[in-house]
């Protein structure tokens, strides 16, 4: 008797825990998230933020909610077939939000058609390649790198690392785009302010007729003289980032010293420059930080290179897919900065987040839908510098 009470027991055990399995199958997805990023072909940053999200909340084509897509290495070549996949997107009756990562040119057509036929789908532009005030109109919301900001932190980082110098590499091209060219003009106020020599420094355009590769060359071919003209104790920073491999890699045998890139990152120059495979450390940033750290040092570099912990395309992808989800299930506010930056924070857990609304220079209003962002900068040997809980004085957001 006693047997049979214990094969009933284990029976009905079975019985419930497939009851339970079958409601959790029967879990009704209710919407999707659509993200667009490069290939991983082009970067893996962004990419690896799409997979992350993924992971923790499934692909929408088996059961999850995340839908993604990527963008042609050839962008501006294959425009039209880009703006049509974008649009694509929106014919899934469960779309809820869409995420450009980056948002190249061909976003603002697509996102219009979008919000044309879905009004319903929220759209969210991150690193936008296009008119501000037109990718702004097009758009729930729009992410930047906190230019502004950073004009006055980047050359604050230089001077907590022991820099007497601050040397500014970019082109024309570059100089003429308002959020740079502003960016220039305050580092240059900065510096002054904090006591550093500005040197400006044009070099070629990747995108001319020089081509990419000459220009690379060009870096590789000069950083000897530039440290030798400027001193060891010279910071230097481009604002492309294909420019950083060559530039750290003579750096690390000329001497000089390297703050941060344009759109920081572990993996943006580091493993390039010091012949590092990361290949078995994808996704796991402490140890991607701690392998560039120890080579870095190795090679004496301590206290004179930094970077950013994580990726920024890769939290743009991750966090502002999570922000999406929050908004989506009604748990955080669309314009809340605060909201946005815990969603950051998911992916961030030992780095802080900081940032503005961002004001239009025409107007001087500020833009509700347009966050501008930056995390910790962190230098190898040293650790964070907190560049989040500095306050940037009022009148560098004055300079035009």
């Amino acid at each position: 008797m006693k047997n049979q009470r214990k094969a009933i027991l284990f029976l009905l055990g079975i019985v419930l825990l497939f009851s339970i399995s079958c409601r959790k199958k029967k879990v009704e997805i209710t919407y999707h998230i659509g993200i667009v990023s490069a290939e991983n072909t082009l970067t893996s940053d962004s990419f690896l933020g799409v997979r992350e999200l993924i992971a923790r909340y499934g692909a929408a084509g088996e059961g999850g909610i995340i839908r993604h897509i990527t963008y042609p290495d050839d962008f501006t070549e294959r425009r039209n077939q880009m703006i049509s996949a974008i649009i694509a997107l929106g014919d899934d009756p469960l779309m809820k939000a869409i995420i450009m990562n980056q948002a190249v040119p061909g976003t603002i057509e697509a996102f219009r058609v979008i919000h044309e036929r879905r009004p319903d789908i929220m759209l969210f532009a991150c690193e936008p390649h296009e008119d501000m005030a037109e990718i702004e109109d097009a758009s729930a919301l729009v992410v930047s790198v906190d230019f502004i900001s950073r004009g006055f932190l980047l050359p604050w980082a230089a001077k907590k690392m022991g820099a007497d110098t601050f040397v500014h590499i970019s082109f024309p091209r570059h100089m003429a785009s308002a959020s740079l060219g502003r960016r220039r003009r305050i580092i240059e106020e900065a510096c002054k302010d904090l006591g550093l020599r500005f040197v400006y420094i044009e070099v070629p355009d990747p995108a001319s007729d020089v081509g990419a590769a000459r220009t690379l060359q060009y870096i590789s071919d000069n950083t000897r003289r530039w440290v030798e003209q400027y001193g060891q104790n010279a910071v230097f920073y481009c604002t492309n980032d294909a420019q950083t491999v060559p530039l750290l890699r003579q750096l690390f045998l000329t001497g000089g010293m390297f703050v941060e890139a344009d759109i920081p990152s572990p993996l943006d120059g580091y493993p390039a420059a010091l012949g590092i495979d990361l290949s078995n450390e994808t996704g796991n940033w402490e140890e991607i930080l701690k392998r560039i750290e120890t080579a870095v040092i190795s090679r004496g570099g301590g206290g004179r290179f930094g970077t950013w912990q994580y990726a920024f395309g890769y939290v743009l992808s991750a966090g502002v897919g999570e922000f999406a989800k929050r908004v989506i299930e009604k748990k955080a506010n669309l314009y809340s900065a605060v909201d946005f930056f815990a969603a950051l924070s998911t992916f961030t857990p030992d780095s802080k987040w900081n940032g503005i609304h961002y004001t239009d220079p025409l107007t001087d209003l500020e833009v509700d839908n347009h966050f501008l962002v930056y995390m910790d900068t962190y230098i190898f040997g040293l650790g964070s510098l907190r560049t989040t809980e500095q306050i940037v004085p009022q009148k560098y957001f004055e300079i035009k």
